[in-house]
């Protein structure tokens, strides 16, 4: 590797610092003008008098008279009707799930080419105390599936409690009959 001579360079010039910016003038004389109107206005505020304060000579009271409170209505009954009639009201509503088709689900954990690893799973699963099948797709890959559930509530559920005996990745899927 051949030597580099920084000699015959010399040395790099240093820059001078660039100049310091003059005060902000213009800044200083907008901040103390935003100042002093705002005393101004805070000040105009304080001396302008109040609706409250203000009164007519014709509406002073006298010193010898008290003011009067003014004389109000006495405060009608309220009658309640719907206290009497709920108990007898019914309502009538449709039920809209009896509508719906049933959709059927079921829940896969696992897919595997060894049936040992799936009879594994199984045995996990009903140490939980649920009941998984093993269901063969095309003799060479063995599912494991739980269901029918009639709704995903009960499938969800059914997860959890897999999820918490640390069996995860199990996947809900509509069932087509």
């Amino acid at each position: 590797m051949a030597q580099k001579d920084y000699v015959g360079r010399g040395r790099s010039q240093k820059q001078p610092p660039p100049p310091k910016a003059p005060l902000p003038i213009i800044r200083i004389v907008i901040t103390l003008l935003l100042v002093a109107g705002f005393g101004y206005f805070l000040w105009i505020l304080k001396n302008t008098p109040t609706p409250e304060t203000e009164q007519n000579p014709k509406d002073t009271p006298s010193a010898s008279k008290p003011a009067e409170k003014p004389i109000l209505p006495d405060m009608p009954e309220e009658e309640w009707e719907f206290i009497a009639s709920l108990p007898e009201y019914t309502v009538q509503i449709e039920d809209k799930q009896q509508d719906q088709p049933v959709i059927l689900r079921l829940m896969q954990c696992g897919s595997f080419r060894k049936e040992s690893q799936a009879e594994a799973l199984k045995a996990k699963i009903a140490f939980q105390g649920l009941e998984a099948q093993v269901k063969t797709k095309d003799g060479r890959w063995y599912r494991v599936i739980l269901g029918p559930y009639q709704n995903k509530r009960l499938a969800e559920k059914d997860r959890h409690i897999l999820q918490r005996a640390k069996i995860n990745g199990c996947k809900i899927w509509n069932w087509n009959l």
